[in-house]
């Protein structure tokens, strides 16, 4: 029996990306010059900062308008209050405010840290925003890529995230074309034939998290890693990252923070 073997390829010396910038044919082209052929079924995953930079989503300092409410909230974060403005335009819900902390839910219904507004690796006078639609993304750079190599691949747009009570970040998926997000694994037996009833894991996190081992998060330069022979993976046309939301009643964290 064959070993089973995933491969996790970082595109090197990729590009720094601008906005209008063609995002699809820069992984293509870059895929080629670093001898990596994109084959049907590959996963590619694609960091957040630089779809925000191809989308415009970048934001220069100087730019920014305080507003009375940006100003009362950035006091008890105790940030700077061009920050936070970005952050409210940014937010549907404010869920918790403390020093140094703010954690809301943004625009897309994603639970997190600043609305996922940040200054790492973009130019000193500018935040980063997330992609206004992650998922539309994602299905846009896919159907580029199926446009320019005839293969039809994945594609999981990935940023950092925090997580409740554990220290240290990882990548989570924020959109997603291609793939199911789930490998559920409910109504199987395991290797004692106990009947698994809640095992539905999300695969495409993991799979971001896979990516980012590779990625970095500093200096490295790999925004875009494809991966293949992911055989637990599936392929899906209908797949959003909607589907990895829980309600307020689902949340095994609700009135704890």
């Amino acid at each position: 029996m064959a070993p089973k073997i995933v491969s996790i390829i970082g595109l090197e010396n990729f590009p720094l990306i601008n906005i209008g910038d063609d995002l699809a044919k820069i992984i293509v082209e870059t895929a080629a010059k670093n001898n990596v052929q994109i084959d049907n079924g590959d996963i590619i995953v694609v960091s957040q900062k630089i779809v925000s930079k191809a989308e415009g989503r970048v934001v220069k300092v100087d730019q920014i308008n305080i507003s009375e409410e940006a100003v009362r909230v950035a006091e008890e974060v105790q940030r700077d209050p061009k920050l936070i403005e970005l952050v409210l335009r940014e937010t549907s819900r404010i869920i918790k405010v403390s020093p140094e902390t703010l954690i809301v839910e943004d625009k897309r219904g994603l639970i997190c840290i600043n609305a996922g507004v940040d200054k790492s690796n973009v130019p000193r006078d500018s935040y980063s925003l997330l992609p206004e639609n992650p998922d539309e993304s994602a299905r846009k750079i896919r159907e580029r890529i199926t446009e320019l190599t005839g293969k039809r691949v994945s594609v999981i747009i990935a940023d950092t995230f925090s997580r409740p009570f554990r220290r240290g970040q990882v990548e989570f998926a924020i959109g997603i074309a291609g793939i199911k997000p789930f490998k559920d694994y409910r109504g199987r037996r395991d290797l004692y034939d106990n009947l698994l009833k809640v095992k539905n894991v999300a695969i495409v996190d993991e799979i971001a998290c896979a990516a980012e081992l590779v990625m970095g998060q500093a200096k490295e330069g790999i925004p875009v890693v494809i991966i293949k022979n992911l055989e637990r993976a599936e392929a899906s046309e209908k797949s959003s990252i909607e589907e990895l939301i829980i309600s307020n009643q689902e949340d095994l964290f609700r009135e704890t923070l």
